[in-house]
């Protein structure tokens, strides 16, 4: 069956280890993908003002499922947004709020938000990831629509509170992990494969026609719902694990190689 969808992770996958990517590479192949109708899609945990920053000449030319499945645009406008209830958010900011060592964003429809009494290094490091990033005295008082938020911590710590959010917060929001010391907590159900899903029912298009490429744990979904899933070489084992087929390395563009396989007809791609 002919691929007509393309959809990749950002950090560990499209981008190397300084953020970049090859564009004249990349702006190369999109041309050719853009002639032969095949949509490219951006699958991430981080914001979309962030993502948007990466491909500004294309912006509204491709799609986006941003905040791991909670925010969707499709050629520069928004398809779905994933909400909590004022009940819910309250609930998963008091859980939060318990530990004070604990720092993390919340993520919203408009913005997102961080504490005002955040360490400096902890807001350095997330504004690179939601270019709207608003400090706040009070959490509670963040007048937006809440759909996520995102905890970095070291990396030895992260099973525990895993295990925590799991309990404490059952229903409401389940953790995942993104790499690089990031634990997202993301609504039941809105995740990548739920926002490609949305994507592929409004082009009429099945998972069979569709190549997704990843290396983490929120990864797994959309790696599980495709007929062509690619691992990074540089991914997590129990990626490598669960995806059909591996490319090379984030630092060696393992990603476009598999754009361009797609291109080229080459294997896995010339069945």
């Amino acid at each position: 069956m002919t691929v007509k969808v393309i959809v990749t992770d950002m950090d560990g996958t499209f981008l190397n280890d300084a953020k970049q990517y090859d564009r004249r590479r990349f702006m190369a192949q999109f041309a050719q993908l853009e002639a032969r109708g095949i949509e490219f899609v951006v699958a991430s945990g981080n914001q979309y003002w962030q993502l948007i920053s990466f491909f500004p000449e294309i912006q509204d030319k491709i799609s986006f499922v941003a905040e791991n499945g909670a925010l969707v645009y499709q050629h520069g406008s928004q398809l779905f947004h994933g909400e909590l209830t004022h009940r819910e958010s309250q609930q998963v900011l008091g859980e939060l709020m318990k530990d004070s060592q604990l720092n993390f964003v919340a993520c919203g429809l408009e913005s997102a938000y961080v504490s005002d009494k955040a360490p400096e290094s902890f807001v350095q490091l997330m504004s690179k990831h939601y270019h709207r990033l608003q400090r706040v005295a009070d959490y509670r008082q963040v007048n937006d629509l809440l759909f996520k938020f995102s905890l970095n911590l070291p990396d030895s710590k992260i099973p525990q509170l895993v295990d925590d959010l799991h309990a404490s917060l059952d229903g409401i929001m389940k953790p995942v992990t993104s790499g690089f010391g990031f634990v997202d907590l993301i609504i039941p159900g809105l995740h990548k494969a739920s926002g490609i899903s949305r994507l592929l029912k409004n082009w009429h298009l099945s998972p069979e026609q569709c190549v997704t490429i990843g290396d983490s744990g929120n990864d797994a979904e959309m790696l599980a719902m495709t007929k062509f899933s690619f691992a990074m070489a540089n991914a997590a084992d129990s990626i490598k694990s669960l995806a059909r087929y591996q490319t090379g390395n984030n630092k060696d563009s393992g990603a476009l190689d598999v754009i361009q396989a797609v291109l080229d007809n080459a294997s896995p791609f010339d069945a």
